[in-house]
């Protein structure tokens, strides 16, 4: 039987399906500042901090933030997939991050208790199976003084790619799971954590090219064996036709970040 965690491995066994998403956000995010910039401004950590990061994926923000990074950040970057891990190596490099990157999955993260200063689990507690037990996990690597900064998205978040892929006969429910989003954020963070406070990041897109949204809604999709040639084909002559119409389609976005402080460990 096929269970939601071996769908994860499928879907981000590389960066593939991952960048066709941040691609889309990248180039039609109507926000004033990246969410990446807005993320590391949020960030309070002093200049020797040392900084835990579950869920690295593509190693995304710090391709974009890695200038800003404080010189004495000593970063230790993770995730469950061995793939993700191990692609960001060089760029890490090259990036002049001094990183320590390997795979570890969040529900037992192999670091001694109180390591770490900050810890950032963006995009990613949604896909833990058991999230109080990934959640306790970092509480424990953290100090006591120690902070999680987690980004995550609500109900609403881009509602009308939902209904475009209802459109062509995808299945009708939410194409992401929200276990863990803005509107019990604090609820779960809460469980492992003293003070937990909501951030909202105001952003939509605004998608002016067909082939980076079908690309996006594909990414969602091909890895569970949904996205079929006719499928494919009703996507593109919707997305096409629509740009057409308006010269523009516009997707509402629900994005937040929960600052989670004093650690129960």
């Amino acid at each position: 039987m096929t269970t939601d965690r071996d769908q994860l491995r499928v879907q981000y066994r590389n960066g593939a399906n991952l960048d066709a998403r941040v691609a889309l956000h990248a180039r039609f995010s109507t926000g004033g500042t990246h969410l990446h910039d807005w993320f590391l401004d949020q960030v309070e950590a002093r200049p020797d901090a040392r900084v835990l990061e579950v869920g690295c994926g593509t190693g995304a923000l710090w391709q974009r933030v890695h200038a800003r990074v404080p010189g004495g950040w000593r970063l230790t970057l993770t995730d469950f997939s061995h793939g993700m891990s191990a692609g960001i190596v060089p760029q890490a490099r090259a990036w002049g991050l001094n990183a320590r990157i390997t795979q570890a999955d969040v529900q037992a993260l192999p670091f001694a208790g109180a390591s770490y200063d900050a810890a950032f689990a963006n995009h990613m507690l949604y896909h833990v199976p058991d999230l109080p037990r990934g959640v306790a996990e970092i509480a424990r690597v953290l100090r006591p003084d120690g902070v999680l900064y987690a980004i995550t998205n609500g109900l609403d978040h881009m509602q009308e790619l939902i209904e475009l892929a209802h459109a062509i006969g995808l299945p009708s429910q939410r194409i992401w799971d929200l276990a863990f989003r803005l509107e019990n954020g604090d609820e779960v963070l809460s469980r492992s954590f003293g003070c937990v406070e909501r951030r909202d990041y105001a952003d939509g897109l605004a998608v002016t090219e067909a082939e980076p949204l079908i690309a996006y809604v594909v990414s969602m999709n091909a890895s569970a064996g949904l996205m079929s040639a006719e499928r494919l084909a009703r996507l593109r002559a919707i997305v096409e036709s629509r740009l057409r119409r308006d010269g523009v389609i516009r997707i509402r976005k629900s994005t937040g970040l929960f600052i989670a402080r004093e650690p129960r460990a």
